[in-house]
């Protein structure tokens, strides 16, 4: 069996299944199974997707840096999975806040919109995951052409206005979405530094035929 069949009929799978625990342990928890949800349980349901949705983003944009720097592509594989379980969980995170939270009660849910800035650039966060997740298949990437590549880069904005979200939402204790934040920055520093070093790569090249011709 081959790298690549490894990853499709074994790796995947597996990778699927961990990445839907949380998932599965909050309706546990709900049903007092495998825990509880304490006094407050939307709020602690809201929470637990909000964070999973932030922690999955931040999974995905890392898979590149970790297929640069161990030199294993088939960490690649994983990067859609992990992009639509983020896309999934921030949805989950809206559907409570929607359903349990505002009880589609629309004027309140337009009025938190506009007046409440965290918010609104969560909402912008979940239109752009939406967006990406929409258009994740290999079909609609040769459709778009160039375009996909322009509005997947909307990943790291996403991951931005998620953090921005978070910190906002919690105002006073910030460990967490500084620890984010801190996560992302490195993640955005290794994206910058692979674009500076693709960009110095021909420059180089195109020095070595000047510098022997001299000689």
């Amino acid at each position: 069996m081959t790298t690549i069949q490894r990853v499709r009929y074994i790796g995947k799978p597996l990778v699927f299944a961990v990445c839907l625990v949380p998932a599965f342990l909050v309706v546990g928890d709900l049903f007092g199974i495998t825990g509880t949800l304490g006094a407050n349980p939307v709020e602690e349901i809201l929470d637990r997707f909000g964070n999973w949705g932030l922690r999955f983003m931040m999974i995905a944009l890392a898979v590149t840096p970790l297929r640069v720097l161990t030199g294993y592509n088939w960490i690649g594989g994983f990067r859609r999975m992990l992009g639509l379980f983020a896309a999934f969980y921030v949805f989950m995170h809206f559907l409570v806040w929607l359903v349990l939270d505002q009880g589609i009660y629309l004027p309140g849910i337009l009025e938190d919109i506009v007046e409440r800035p965290f918010i609104t650039i969560g909402m912008i966060a979940l239109l752009l995951l939406g967006a990406m997740a929409a258009t994740s298949t290999a079909g609609m990437r040769r459709r778009l052409g160039r375009q996909w590549q322009r509005l997947h880069y909307g990943a790291y904005v996403a991951a931005i206005l998620g953090v921005w979200h978070y910190w906002w939402q919690v105002k006073a204790d910030i460990l967490e979405p500084a620890i984010y934040a801190a996560i992302l920055a490195l993640l955005l520093g290794f994206r910058l530094w692979k674009k500076l070093t693709r960009r110095s790569l021909p420059m180089r090249r195109s020095a070595v035929p000047a510098a022997q011709t001299g000689s």
